[in-house]
């Protein structure tokens, strides 16, 4: 199996020094990159420069939307994007998966750009963003073609972005081949208004308390899931604490009759 940073534009570090390279690089921390005099994609794992999907915005180092910016950093200005499509050769046996993805959906009858919305390779790992019409038989088809053998996945976990409009809610999926030790990732989205996904329960048992916790945290609804109840929060509790948009304080603290306020509003600089 070749490695996937082998070959291809898009696989990480290309164009960046490798660890030690450079004058003092090796001497300057534990993993041999000094961020100094080595900088590249590799080690700045927040800068896309102007590549990608930009979704918003974000004034200040935590995007406060009212009152002052108690960070001392409220001018600051940064895009916040997420990664966009690769382009072909994505590198090493990426290439191999995604053909093989493509080939056995087409065998089904399907149209591959139809079921995957895009392919992202983005520090060392590969992504398809999956229709979610389609989630169960990609899902499906990863498990059982002989050629792709991903027989485990380890959970699905939730994300949310209120400036990705019309797919502010994500569900991300790690899927583990045994058989040839890869790991790739599929996302789906959904908005806001329409929070549903299908249960991969039928596909991947294991993804049964997965799929309760993201639905208690994000409000995710994964249809066909046998019993969907929140796994952490009171059954009666309201909203769903992950989002993004969701309040950070203001919760009555009924013991001393009091309520504490969000942080946005216990104080103000002027």
């Amino acid at each position: 199996m070749s490695d996937a940073k082998s070959n291809g534009a898009n696989t990480p570090g290309d164009g960046a020094k490798t660890p030690g390279s450079g004058a003092g690089g090796a001497a300057a921390n534990g993993n041999g990159v000094n961020p100094e005099k080595d900088l590249g994609a590799a080690n700045l794992p927040g800068m896309r420069g102007a590549g990608g999907e930009e979704i918003r915005v974000q004034r200040g180092m935590f995007g406060a939307g009212n009152g002052g910016d108690t960070s001392g950093y409220g001018g600051l200005v940064r895009s916040i994007r997420l990664p966009g499509a690769a382009t072909r050769p994505y590198g090493g046996w990426f290439d191999e998966v995604a053909d093989e993805l493509e080939g056995a959906l087409e065998e089904q009858g399907l149209v591959a750009g139809n079921a995957i919305d895009k392919t992202v390779v983005d520090r060392g790992e590969l992504t398809f963003h999956i229709e979610r019409e389609y989630l169960v038989t990609v899902a499906q088809t990863l498990r059982d073609d002989p050629a792709l053998r991903f027989e485990l996945c380890t959970g699905v976990s939730g994300a949310h972005y209120p400036g990705d409009k019309g797919r502010e809610l994500h569900a991300v999926y790690h899927l583990r081949s045994i058989t040839h030790n890869r790991l790739i990732r599929l996302e789906v989205s959904a908005p806001d208004a329409d929070p549903h996904i299908p249960s991969l329960v039928s596909v991947y048992p294991t993804n049964d308390w997965h799929e309760r916790e993201t639905y208690d945290f994000f409000g995710l609804v994964f249809d066909g899931h046998s019993a969907l109840t929140r796994i952490m929060m009171p059954d009666d509790w309201q909203g769903f604490p992950q989002r993004k948009d969701y309040p950070l304080g203001g919760i009555p603290v009924e013991y001393k009759g009091a309520q504490i306020p969000a942080p946005d509003q216990r104080r103000s600089y002027s």
